[in-house]
Protein backbone atom coordinates (compact mmCIF):
# COMPACT_ATOMS: atom_id res chain seq x y z
CA UNK A 1 0.00 0.00 0.00
CA UNK A 2 1.26 3.34 -1.37
CA UNK A 3 1.89 6.35 1.47
CA UNK A 4 0.46 9.16 0.30
CA UNK A 5 2.19 11.87 -1.23
CA UNK A 6 3.58 14.43 0.84
CA UNK A 7 2.57 18.05 1.53
CA UNK A 8 2.97 20.85 -1.16
CA UNK A 9 3.76 24.44 -0.98
CA UNK A 10 1.75 25.65 -3.61
CA UNK A 11 2.57 29.59 -4.50
CA UNK A 12 -0.28 30.98 -6.06
CA UNK A 13 -0.86 34.77 -7.44
CA UNK A 14 -2.24 36.02 -3.88
CA UNK A 15 -0.42 33.70 -1.03
CA UNK A 16 2.02 36.18 -0.49
CA UNK A 17 -0.72 38.24 0.76
CA UNK A 18 -3.33 35.72 2.59
CA UNK A 19 -0.41 33.45 4.35
CA UNK A 20 2.45 35.55 4.47
CA UNK A 21 2.55 35.54 8.47
CA UNK A 22 2.24 32.23 8.61
CA UNK A 23 5.21 31.91 5.92
CA UNK A 24 7.29 33.58 8.55
CA UNK A 25 6.38 30.95 11.18
CA UNK A 26 6.96 27.91 8.58
CA UNK A 27 10.05 29.49 7.23
CA UNK A 28 11.92 29.78 10.72
CA UNK A 29 14.66 27.54 9.94
CA UNK A 30 15.74 29.28 7.21
CA UNK A 31 16.08 32.55 9.27
CA UNK A 32 18.28 30.63 11.79
CA UNK A 33 20.43 29.20 8.85
CA UNK A 34 20.56 32.94 7.05
CA UNK A 35 21.98 34.60 10.70
CA UNK A 36 24.28 31.67 11.13
CA UNK A 37 25.38 32.25 7.65
CA UNK A 38 26.05 36.18 8.59
CA UNK A 39 27.86 35.03 11.44
CA UNK A 40 30.05 33.39 9.70
CA UNK A 41 31.02 35.34 7.18
CA UNK A 42 31.08 38.09 9.76
CA UNK A 43 34.60 36.44 11.07
CA UNK A 44 35.35 34.40 8.13
CA UNK A 45 39.22 34.36 7.72
CA UNK A 46 39.90 36.74 10.87
CA UNK A 47 42.83 36.00 12.90
CA UNK A 48 40.83 36.36 16.04
CA UNK A 49 37.46 35.53 14.84
CA UNK A 50 34.83 36.27 17.57
CA UNK A 51 37.09 38.09 19.94
CA UNK A 52 36.45 41.12 17.93
CA UNK A 53 33.07 41.79 19.26
CA UNK A 54 34.83 41.95 22.54
CA UNK A 55 37.92 43.91 21.80
CA UNK A 56 36.09 47.00 19.47
CA UNK A 57 33.72 47.76 22.24
CA UNK A 58 36.47 47.54 24.96
CA UNK A 59 38.53 49.81 22.84
CA UNK A 60 35.47 52.33 22.26
CA UNK A 61 34.84 52.54 26.08
CA UNK A 62 38.57 53.08 26.96
CA UNK A 63 38.69 56.34 24.35
CA UNK A 64 35.29 57.45 25.93
CA UNK A 65 36.11 57.27 29.15
CA UNK A 66 39.31 59.16 28.73
CA UNK A 67 37.99 62.18 27.06
CA UNK A 68 34.62 62.69 28.66
CA UNK A 69 35.99 61.94 32.15
CA UNK A 70 39.47 62.53 31.83
CA UNK A 71 39.11 65.25 29.76
CA UNK A 72 35.81 67.02 30.14
CA UNK A 73 35.97 66.24 33.81
CA UNK A 74 31.92 65.20 33.32
CA UNK A 75 30.14 63.85 36.64
CA UNK A 76 30.01 60.36 37.19
CA UNK A 77 27.57 60.01 39.96
CA UNK A 78 29.78 57.86 42.29
CA UNK A 79 29.65 55.04 39.28
CA UNK A 80 32.84 54.01 37.76
CA UNK A 81 32.81 55.72 34.78
CA UNK A 82 33.95 52.59 32.69
CA UNK A 83 30.84 51.26 33.51
CA UNK A 84 28.66 54.36 32.93
CA UNK A 85 30.38 54.47 29.63
CA UNK A 86 29.79 50.59 28.78
CA UNK A 87 26.31 50.81 29.95
CA UNK A 88 25.53 53.27 27.24
CA UNK A 89 27.09 51.83 24.96
CA UNK A 90 25.89 48.27 24.44
CA UNK A 91 22.79 49.31 23.14
CA UNK A 92 23.99 52.00 20.75
CA UNK A 93 26.25 49.31 19.74
CA UNK A 94 23.93 46.71 18.74
CA UNK A 95 21.29 49.62 17.27
CA UNK A 96 24.31 50.90 15.03
CA UNK A 97 25.85 47.37 14.12
CA UNK A 98 22.16 46.31 13.40
CA UNK A 99 21.50 49.13 11.36
CA UNK A 100 24.53 49.02 8.71
CA UNK A 101 23.78 44.98 9.01
CA UNK A 102 20.35 45.31 8.13
CA UNK A 103 20.40 48.13 5.75
CA UNK A 104 22.82 45.70 3.15
CA UNK A 105 21.28 43.19 3.87
CA UNK A 106 18.72 42.68 0.97
CA UNK A 107 21.17 44.03 -1.97
CA UNK A 108 23.86 41.03 -0.05
CA UNK A 109 21.46 38.49 -0.50
CA UNK A 110 20.08 39.42 -4.12
CA UNK A 111 20.82 36.41 -5.40
CA UNK A 112 18.69 34.62 -2.95
CA UNK A 113 16.15 36.52 -3.26
CA UNK A 114 15.71 36.31 -7.56
CA UNK A 115 15.59 32.43 -6.97
CA UNK A 116 12.95 30.98 -4.36
CA UNK A 117 10.21 32.45 -2.24
CA UNK A 118 10.44 32.75 1.21
CA UNK A 119 9.05 35.67 3.42
CA UNK A 120 11.90 38.72 2.48
CA UNK A 121 11.12 39.99 6.19
CA UNK A 122 13.79 37.19 7.05
CA UNK A 123 16.57 38.55 5.76
CA UNK A 124 16.57 41.61 7.40
CA UNK A 125 15.56 40.37 10.78
CA UNK A 126 18.46 37.99 10.49
CA UNK A 127 20.81 40.78 10.18
CA UNK A 128 19.34 41.94 13.31
CA UNK A 129 20.21 38.67 15.18
CA UNK A 130 23.63 38.62 14.41
CA UNK A 131 24.13 41.80 15.88
CA UNK A 132 22.22 40.64 19.13
CA UNK A 133 24.52 37.82 19.07
CA UNK A 134 27.80 40.54 19.05
CA UNK A 135 25.45 42.44 21.83
CA UNK A 136 25.75 39.32 23.97
CA UNK A 137 29.30 38.50 23.85
CA UNK A 138 30.35 42.34 24.23
CA UNK A 139 27.92 42.01 27.36
CA UNK A 140 31.00 39.88 29.19
CA UNK A 141 32.76 43.02 29.36
CA UNK A 142 30.61 44.80 31.38
CA UNK A 143 30.53 41.45 33.90
CA UNK A 144 33.88 42.11 34.45
CA UNK A 145 34.34 45.68 34.84
CA UNK A 146 31.27 44.99 37.88
CA UNK A 147 33.76 42.20 38.82
CA UNK A 148 36.72 44.64 38.61
CA UNK A 149 34.83 47.33 40.49
CA UNK A 150 33.41 45.52 42.90
CA UNK A 151 29.81 46.88 41.46
CA UNK A 152 26.44 44.59 42.25
CA UNK A 153 23.37 45.94 40.31
CA UNK A 154 20.36 46.71 42.20
CA UNK A 155 17.02 44.86 41.58
CA UNK A 156 16.18 47.14 38.63
CA UNK A 157 18.59 44.68 36.24
CA UNK A 158 15.40 42.51 36.17
CA UNK A 159 13.98 44.95 33.98
CA UNK A 160 16.96 45.03 31.67
CA UNK A 161 15.16 42.26 29.20
CA UNK A 162 12.15 45.38 29.04
CA UNK A 163 14.89 47.65 27.57
CA UNK A 164 16.73 44.98 25.01
CA UNK A 165 13.46 44.39 24.05
CA UNK A 166 12.91 48.02 22.87
CA UNK A 167 16.33 48.62 21.64
CA UNK A 168 15.63 45.14 19.61
CA UNK A 169 12.22 46.95 18.22
CA UNK A 170 14.66 50.04 17.30
CA UNK A 171 17.04 48.40 15.46
CA UNK A 172 14.52 46.06 13.94
CA UNK A 173 12.26 49.04 12.67
CA UNK A 174 14.94 51.35 11.30
CA UNK A 175 17.04 48.84 9.46
CA UNK A 176 13.08 47.67 7.43
CA UNK A 177 13.11 51.25 6.54
CA UNK A 178 16.99 51.34 5.35
CA UNK A 179 16.80 47.58 3.80
CA UNK A 180 14.09 48.47 1.71
CA UNK A 181 14.82 51.92 0.84
CA UNK A 182 18.11 51.05 -0.50
CA UNK A 183 17.06 48.53 -2.79
CA UNK A 184 15.91 51.33 -4.85
CA UNK A 185 18.40 54.32 -4.06
CA UNK A 186 21.55 52.63 -3.48
CA UNK A 187 23.07 55.78 -3.09
CA UNK A 188 21.76 55.33 0.61
CA UNK A 189 24.46 52.97 0.97
CA UNK A 190 27.00 55.82 1.62
CA UNK A 191 25.37 57.76 3.41
CA UNK A 192 24.34 55.28 6.48
CA UNK A 193 27.70 55.25 7.68
CA UNK A 194 27.46 59.15 8.05
CA UNK A 195 23.91 58.54 9.76
CA UNK A 196 24.91 56.13 12.46
CA UNK A 197 28.13 58.35 13.16
CA UNK A 198 26.30 61.62 13.62
CA UNK A 199 23.77 59.61 15.80
CA UNK A 200 26.92 58.53 18.48
CA UNK A 201 27.56 62.38 18.81
CA UNK A 202 23.52 62.89 19.49
CA UNK A 203 23.57 59.97 21.65
CA UNK A 204 24.47 59.73 25.29
CA UNK A 205 26.60 56.82 25.13
CA UNK A 206 29.73 58.83 26.74
CA UNK A 207 27.86 60.90 28.97
CA UNK A 208 24.53 61.17 31.11
CA UNK A 209 20.91 62.68 29.73
CA UNK A 210 21.61 64.94 32.98
CA UNK A 211 24.22 66.95 31.38
CA UNK A 212 22.09 68.37 28.56
CA UNK A 213 20.30 71.61 29.48
CA UNK A 214 16.67 71.35 30.86
CA UNK A 215 15.01 73.74 28.64
CA UNK A 216 16.86 70.85 25.84
CA UNK A 217 15.70 67.48 27.00
CA UNK A 218 12.56 67.41 25.35
CA UNK A 219 13.79 68.36 22.44
CA UNK A 220 17.12 65.73 22.52
CA UNK A 221 14.45 62.84 23.92
CA UNK A 222 13.19 62.94 20.15
CA UNK A 223 16.23 60.62 19.40
CA UNK A 224 14.76 56.77 20.38
CA UNK A 225 17.96 56.04 21.53
CA UNK A 226 17.81 58.64 24.37
CA UNK A 227 15.02 56.58 26.43
CA UNK A 228 16.68 53.55 25.60
CA UNK A 229 20.40 54.39 26.77
CA UNK A 230 18.46 55.70 29.41
CA UNK A 231 16.51 52.74 30.28
CA UNK A 232 19.92 50.89 30.18
CA UNK A 233 21.52 52.88 32.55
CA UNK A 234 18.43 52.79 34.76
CA UNK A 235 18.63 48.89 35.16
CA UNK A 236 22.27 48.24 35.16
CA UNK A 237 23.30 51.34 37.52
CA UNK A 238 20.74 51.89 40.01
CA UNK A 239 21.38 54.00 42.56
CA UNK A 240 20.68 57.51 41.73
CA UNK A 241 20.24 56.74 37.90
CA UNK A 242 16.78 57.83 37.04
CA UNK A 243 14.77 57.95 33.81
CA UNK A 244 13.31 61.34 32.70
CA UNK A 245 9.52 59.81 32.32
CA UNK A 246 8.51 62.26 29.45
CA UNK A 247 11.60 61.75 27.27
CA UNK A 248 11.00 57.78 27.88
CA UNK A 249 7.84 57.71 27.01
CA UNK A 250 8.56 59.89 23.70
CA UNK A 251 11.05 57.18 22.88
CA UNK A 252 9.08 54.98 23.29
CA UNK A 253 6.62 56.31 21.28
CA UNK A 254 9.07 56.93 18.67
CA UNK A 255 10.06 53.22 18.43
CA UNK A 256 6.98 52.19 18.47
CA UNK A 257 6.12 53.85 14.81
CA UNK A 258 9.45 53.02 13.49
CA UNK A 259 8.64 49.57 13.95
CA UNK A 260 5.36 49.16 12.33
CA UNK A 261 5.87 52.03 9.53
CA UNK A 262 9.26 50.23 8.87
CA UNK A 263 7.22 46.62 8.69
CA UNK A 264 4.19 49.09 6.57
CA UNK A 265 6.66 50.04 4.31
CA UNK A 266 8.92 47.14 3.83
CA UNK A 267 5.51 44.58 2.81
CA UNK A 268 4.25 47.39 0.63
CA UNK A 269 7.36 47.38 -2.02
CA UNK A 270 8.50 43.68 -0.80
CA UNK A 271 6.97 42.15 -4.30
CA UNK A 272 9.28 44.32 -6.59
CA UNK A 273 12.73 43.70 -4.97
CA UNK A 274 12.85 40.70 -7.38
CA UNK A 275 12.61 42.97 -10.70
CA UNK A 276 15.20 45.66 -8.82
CA UNK A 277 17.94 43.72 -7.11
Amino acid sequence: MSSPPPAELVISANRVERQYWQDLWRYRELLYFLAWRDLLVRYKQTAIGVAWALIRPFMTMVVFTIIFSGVAKLPSDGVPYPILVFAGMLPWQFFSSALGDCSNSLVGSAHLLSKVYFPRLLVPIASVIVSFVDFLISGIILLGLMAWYNFVPSWRILTLPLFIAIAFAAATGAGLWLAALIVRYRDLRFVVPFIIQFGLYLSPVGFKSSVIPEQWRLMYSLNPMVGVIDGFRWAILGGDSAIEPVGFVLSLILVTLILFSGIWYFRKIEQTFVDIV
